[in-house]
Order: C-alpha cells, then sequence, then structure tokens
C-alpha cells in the first residue's frame, strides 16, 4: 500500500509541467490516450509501466529518470504542441506510447526534427517503419502490418472468402483495412465493401446492418479500445454472429471484461505478449496490478512500454548521455533487448523491433480461474514471420 501511494504522487508530480532537467536527469514522457476510447488499454497503465523501468533501471544507473505524461485526446494538433513543448521547455528526452496514429506521425516528425527519441507502443500504423520511418524512431508493440496480414491470412486458411470492413475513419483504421485488404485480395479472398466511422461514436448499429445485409463470411473490425468493444457488443445484440463471424483485427486484454467473458469467450486475437506465458510475465503483472489505479493486468501494449523504455534507458548509458537522439536510437539497435518481460528484442535498421506474437483465444467462464485470466494461448507467430520484410516497407533507412 505504501509503495503504490508512493508511485501514485510521483506519477501526480511528474505530470506538471516542468523546466529542462540537468543533462544527467533523463526525462520520459508518456502520451496517449487518459480520457476516451483508449484511456484503459494504454493510458494511467502506460505510465505505471513506464514508472517501473525507471525504478528498475535505477537499480543498475546512477542517473536520475523522470516520468511525465499527457493526453493527447487523439488529436494530431494537440500531441504535436505537447511534443514541441516538453522537448522546446521541458527537457523531455524520449516520448513512449502513442496511441493514435495521427498523432505518432506527427510526433515522429517533430522529434526527428529535434533530434529527440520517439517509441511507438500504443502506435499502430506500419508507415512508422515504411515510408514514414525515422532515425530517430522505435515501433516495439504491433503494427497493422502484422495484424492485418496475419489475421486475415488465418481466417483465409480457415475457408472464409467474403469480407466486410468496420473501420475507424483515421490514420490506422485506414492503413489495418489496407493491410487486411491486401493479404486477402493476394489469397484469392474478397472484400464485398466497407464502412468508415468517427473515433468514439456509441452506435454502430447503421454499419453492423450494412455488414450483415452485404452476408460476407466475416465481418473484419478495423478499429480498437472501446470502439471495438462497442461494435462486438451491438453486432450480439443482433445476433450476428449466428450467421456472420465477427472479427477484431486488434483485441486486447482489456477488451474481455469491457464485453463480458461470456459474451466473448472463443473470440480469436493476436498479440505481441501475454502476462501468463511464463514466471517472469507473470510476476511482471502482479507487479503492475498492485500499482495501478484500477489494478488492472497490463495488455501487450502497457508491458510493451515497461520493456522499451528500460531498453532506451539502458541504451542511453551506453551512448554515454540522452541528448544526441540519434546516438541513443543507434545504440537500441545495435544491442538486442533482453529481459524477463519481453525477453529477446532486436531492432532493425527500419525502427522495427522483431519479437514473436502470441495467437490468443478467449476463455469460457469455466476455464477462467480470476479476473484477468482471459486468454489461452493456442499458437506462436516466430519473430521471422511476424512482421513485414525489411525490404517490403519502403523505408529510406534500408539500404
Amino acid at each position: 500500500m505504501v509503495k503504490s501511494a508512493k508511485l501514485a504522487f510521483l506519477l501526480a508530480l511528474c505530470s506538471a509541467p516542468a523546466l529542462a532537467q540537468s543533462s544527467n536527469t533523463i526525462r520520459i514522457g508518456v502520451m496517449n490516450d487518459m480520457s476516451s476510447v483508449y484511456s484503459d488499454f494504454q493510458g494511467p497503465g502506460s505510465v505505471v509501466a513506464a514508472q517501473m523501468a525507471a525504478e528498475d533501471f535505477a537499480k543498475t544507473s546512477k542517473r536520475k529518470v523522470e516520468i511525465i505524461n499527457a493526453d493527447h485526446q487523439n488529436k494530431p494538433d494537440i500531441g504535436a504542441g505537447i511534443a514541441k513543448r516538453w522537448f522546446d521547455l521541458d527537457g523531455v528526452d524520449m516520448i513512449v506510447d502513442l496511441p493514435n496514429s495521427a498523432v505518432a506521425l506527427a510526433v515522429s516528425d517533430i522529434a526527428r526534427e529535434k533530434n529527440k527519441v520517439v517509441i511507438g507502443s500504443g502506435a499502430g500504423t506500419a508507415l512508422l517503419t515504411g515510408a514514414k520511418c525515422s532515425p530517430n524512431f522505435v515501433h516495439w508493440t504491433y503494427d497493422t502490418w502484422s495484424f492485418g496480414h496475419g489475421t486475415a491470412k488465418g481466417l483465409l486458411a480457415q475457408g472464409a472468402k467474403t469480407f466486410f470492413f468496420i473501420t475507424a475513419d483515421y490514420a490506422f483504421g485506414q492503413d489495418l483495412e489496407k493491410q487486411a485488404t491486401d493479404e486477402i485480395n493476394a489469397s484469392g479472398g474478397k472484400v464485398l465493401g466497407a464502412v468508415r466511422l468517427p473515433l468514439g461514436i456509441n452506435d454502430f448499429s447503421s454499419a453492423l446492418l450494412q455488414a450483415q445485409a452485404s452476408k460476407a463470411d466475416v465481418i473484419l473490425l478495423a478499429n480498437a479500445g472501446g470502439d471495438t468493444v462497442n461494435t462486438i457488443k451491438q453486432a450480439n445484440d443482433f445476433k450476428i454472429s449466428a450467421s456472420q463471424k465477427v472479427v477484431a483485427l486488434i483485441f486486447d486484454l482489456q477488451s474481455v471484461p469491457a464485453i463480458g467473458l461470456q459474451t466473448a469467450q472463443g473470440l480469436g486475437a493476436i498479440n505481441a505478449w501475454y502476462w501468463d506465458e511464463n514466471e517472469g510475465t507473470r510476476a511482471f503483472a502482479k507487479r503492475y496490478a498492485a500499482l495501478h489505479p484500477k489494478k488492472m493486468y497490463p495488455n501487450h501494449m502497457q508491458a510493451g512500454v515497461y520493456s522499451a523504455t528500460l531498453h532506451y534507458l539502458k541504451s542511453v548509458d551506453k551512448a554515454g548521455g540522452a541528448t544526441d537522439g540519434k546516438a541513443v536510437v543507434d545504440a537500441m539497435k545495435a544491442t538486442p533487448s533482453d529481459e524477463p518481460v519481453y525477453g529477446k528484442v532486436t531492432i532493425r535498421p527500419d525502427g522495427r523491433a522483431i519479437h514473436p506474437l502470441v495467437l490468443l483465444q478467449v476463455k469460457a467462464p469455466s476455464e477462467s480461474k480470476g479476473d484477468w485470466d482471459l486468454f489461452k494461448i493456442v499458437g506462436t507467430i516466430p519473430a521471422d514471420k511476424a512482421f513485414r520484410p525489411l525490404a517490403d516497407g519502403g523505408c529510406p533507412l534500408v539500404k
């Protein structure tokens, strides 16, 4: 209890604006959605994860680390404004998380201009390691290519032939739809239609009725967070799953209790990590939950914030400081990360972090042994197959 209270105090203190600190203090900004559709999926949980990484780094380094946070409200102009203030006035060296691909793209450009570091854990679009790659950016957890292609390939292998999309109408959703569509078209499937909707709406009934009328084998949800939860709930109300399969291209741990285990049971997902993989992941999850304001267990993006932040901090030591952002990213690429949470992670020249992905299925209520015992691991995509081939992304850094 004392430790939790101490962490809450530190997070509250560090969220306030601050002047640039001494060169021996590394300042990290966690930027994400603290109040809307992604708040449980990143939000305060990602701040907890970054603080845990800072605490663990302090066991082996004399450098001081400060964690601050801000809500970008899923608006690129607000995210860009925060990034400029953090880099120019508040002495921030690295920004991490960044769910909402449009925000992530804007912040990555600013970091490159100012030679700072950005690490995407909640960010999705594969453009970040493709045409929009940067020597100052690392993409840690997942991306639209890996989940779009991976999910579509699995469904096609199961015999699905026709598809209809319900898509979040911004960079992330559009790219996720594109990646899945590329796989469907290449494998002889057919996309019958799509509906694109604004982020954070509550009523998906019109889109679901259009998807139902298409008679597609699979309705693919190219959205995330609270939008995915609401779409699945309303699809269940319409009893769409009786004749069509509803599949979320992005489906995370916190989605299950939000939908309800009874309704969610049997749903499949690809994640970059799951808390019940081994002793190291279980120990991390238990420690994290004790510090989380809602006592939630971490999803793969929140665990990714921990793993990426710890590797960044170790790389600052190797680079001799945090001033030169590109040099720190070069150090991150030169030495693989290897710790008990994410295991071994290598970083390619395009900034893509390489690690296995896990195939998950929601447990039946009778199989679950606790509030967060929600998935069973049904397979793995090996690291060398999990992400887009290096030569195919169009990253100018790849020669």
